[in-house]
């Protein structure tokens, strides 16, 4: 009741070229909130990519709108509609990155630090780190001074240059990027653990079995949680996360590789270390930051 409202007479397209749920609410109702009306364009309810060029589509959605959320492919994508939409424009996840979650996911551990700011704080993320979360992950650690261990099997490695680029900034914040495949040393001393599915929206199902083999070693499990030698670690996923056999996508895997859970066990996933839905919670948080910072009155 206490909100001031910084959007009153703005119009925001949201760009939906891949499934939704948290991203899809956090900007719905942080526009609403902020006395913004909103646009959801769906994947199959335009002629983006079809009979449209992103290029005409920037142009004319910047004729119509005051700011743009984009969710779908290559990052290639959102940044020719940044440059000819003429007006802001929101990255709400590309294949290459995802930078609201991260925002997200600092706040929530500003939140959990128990004192500590974020530069004084050491994170781990398991499993696939060459993905979007992997990559926005490092960058975000990078910029922020943080000590970040990605924990994975080097083929699933963020690419040599990002991480290159990334330890050009570290040297200029103090941050600290581990790359290692080895668990125990990867974790120890961490004040957050955090993980992503092992298979990413538009992988095809052919890569189940790879991963599978190859990820269980990184499973967050409570062995995991045990080895950081904190007892205040705190577990945090983007969701949403494969913890138990209550989905259909979830009982099929479990049948097929005899595991209720995959990135993390369902111990793990309810437990007092777990923050993940305060982590949800925060993306309309954040995200409402953001259009505000970028298109308030």
């Amino acid at each position: 009741g206490t909100e001031q409202k910084k959007l009153l007479g703005k119009n925001i397209a949201l760009i939906f070229e891949k499934s939704s749920t948290r991203t899809r609410c956090a900007f719905e109702v942080a526009a609403f909130d902020q006395g913004a009306q909103v646009s959801y364009i769906g994947p199959s309810g335009s002629q983006i990519g079809h009979k449209e060029s992103m290029k005409d589509t920037a142009r004319v959605l910047g004729r119509m709108y005051d700011g743009i959320e984009y969710r779908g492919f290559g990052q290639s994508i959102v940044e020719e509609l940044g440059a000819y939409s003429g007006v802001p424009v929101w990255n709400g996840l590309t294949d290459e990155f995802h930078p609201t979650q991260i925002l997200a996911d600092f706040l929530t551990m500003q939140e959990h630090g128990r004192g500590k700011q974020l530069h004084e704080m050491a994170f781990a993320y398991l499993g696939d780190a060459r993905n979007n979360m992997g990559n926005s992950l490092m960058v975000g650690a990078a910029k922020m001074g943080m000590d970040i261990r990605l924990v994975a099997p080097k083929a699933f490695w963020p690419e040599e240059t990002l991480v290159t680029t990334c330890q050009e900034i570290a040297l200029q914040t103090g941050a600290k990027i581990t790359l290692t495949e080895n668990v125990e040393e990867g974790v120890k001393g961490c004040d957050f653990l955090y993980t992503d599915v092992w298979v990413s929206m538009g992988e095809s199902d052919q890569a189940w079995d790879e991963r599978v083999a190859l990820m269980t070693p990184y499973q967050v499990n409570m062995t995991v949680i045990e080895q950081t030698g904190n007892p205040h670690v705190k577990f945090m996923h983007c969701l949403p996360a494969f913890h138990n056999d209550e989905t259909s996508l979830g009982k099929e895997v479990a049948k097929k590789y005899d595991m209720k859970g995959l990135e993390v066990t369902e111990d793990v996933f309810e437990s007092e270390y777990s923050i993940v839905f305060d982590e949800a919670e925060n993306r309309m948080h954040t995200i409402k930051a953001v259009m505000v910072a970028t298109l308030g009155n």
